[in-house]
C-alpha cells in the first residue's frame, strides 16, 4: 500500500510591476522584467512606532536615480 500527501500547489505569475513614485509599467515577457527595477521590502522592528509592520514598494531606475540624488551622504 501506498501513502502519498496530495498538496495543492499555488503559482503565482508576475503580470506587471509598477514604480510606486511615477505610476511607470516595466514590461514583463515571460516572467522577466524587460529593465531593471529597485525591489524594498520592510519589515519593522520592536523599536520603531510601526512594530511588524511590513512595508513593500519597487522603483524604476528613473526614479531610484531621483531618489539617491537627495541623499546628504552619497552612495
Amino acid at each position: 500500500m501506498r501513502q502519498y500527501d496530495v498538496q495543492i500547489k499555488e503559482t503565482k505569475d508576475l503580470q506587471k510591476i509598477i514604480c510606486n513614485k511615477c505610476g511607470k509599467e516595466i514590461i514583463i515577457s515571460k516572467g522577466v522584467p524587460q529593465e531593471d527595477y529597485l525591489e524594498v521590502e520592510k519589515r519593522w522592528g520592536y523599536q520603531s512606532n510601526k512594530d511588524n509592520q511590513v512595508d513593500c514598494f519597487d522603483l524604476c531606475e528613473d526614479c531610484y536615480d531621483d531618489f539617491v540624488k537627495g541623499f546628504k551622504i552619497k552612495i
